[in-house]
């Protein structure tokens, strides 16, 4: 017998494999838009910010609270431009150099200061900077932030945290206690575009919560950026931001460093 005959389809006849069909096509060309579009406002952020400030963060190397008592805590910076204070008006204002007077005030004790973040870092630049390091150093502390260029040049998650991870250990094995500053909210800056802005804030707020969980199980504590000065960027970008509406103020790292500083003591204070 012959089978009877299907009734023709309607030509705007909409069926679930059309469907599943039109998502796949879109998803595949959203997937493959993104990235040039990235790229576009990606230039349109950075002529917008700018190089006000040049590359070199300003040298705050030193011991500080020098005339407390007892023998400097030896306490090491490793990351990126936050890291490096880009963007601070003197030395005493740059990220390291506050967070080594806050710890120094809290435990009574000088610290020495040494940073080797370098402007423009990603994460893979975690080892280089460990190599920096005197090789017979053994740092009491350690404070590493890093993260919002491996989001901005789109580093994947699992090699990003590859590399913390990699650094943790590398700076646990000389006896560092260690604190990571997780990846700061990119949504918070004005400058790069929409949509751009909206996606590089769902990234990094992955990363960061990527990097606190990675930290944890390395033994290092972290601290969540977003979450304790993330509302006042996003609020007072006229007064938390430096010049490039970008990289941190003198204020913006004084708050900075102030959420920093207690998880410092507290591994200070955890010493065996």
């Amino acid at each position: 017998m012959t089978p009877p005959r299907r009734p023709a389809r309607r030509a705007d006849a909409v069926t679930p494999l059309t469907v599943g069909g039109v998502a796949v096509v879109l998803a595949v060309t959203v997937s493959l838009a993104v990235p040039r579009a990235i790229r576009r406002q990606a230039a349109i952020a950075r002529r917008r910010i700018g190089k006000p400030f040049g590359e070199d963060a300003r040298n705050a190397d030193r011991v500080w609270r020098r005339r407390m008592h007892g023998d400097p805590i030896d306490l090491v910076v490793l990351g990126d431009s936050i890291a490096a204070g880009l963007g601070a008006e003197r030395p005493k204002d740059t990220l390291g150099a506050r967070v080594a007077k806050g710890l120094g005030a809290a435990v009574m004790r000088p610290v020495r200061l040494r940073s080797v973040a370098v402007v423009g870092s990603e994460s893979s630049a975690l080892p280089a900077q460990i190599a920096r390091l005197p090789s017979d150093l053994s740092p009491d502390l350690a404070i590493i932030i890093v993260g919002g260029n491996d989001v901005t040049h789109r580093v994947p998650t699992e090699v990003s945290l590859g590399h913390l991870v990699d650094a943790v250990r590398a700076l646990r094995a000389r006896g560092a206690r260690v604190v990571v500053g997780t990846c700061p909210d990119l949504g918070a800056l004005r400058p790069v575009p929409q949509p751009l802005r909206t996606l590089v804030s769902r990234l990094s707020r992955r990363l960061a919560t990527e990097q606190a969980r990675a930290a944890r199980q390395e033994g290092a504590r972290p601290v969540s950026l977003h979450a304790a000065v993330g509302r006042l960027f996003a609020r007072e970008p006229e007064t938390m931001f430096s010049a490039d509406r970008f990289h941190p103020s003198t204020l913006g790292y004084r708050r900075t460093a102030e959420a920093l500083v207690p998880a410092l003591v507290a591994e200070w204070r955890a010493r065996p």
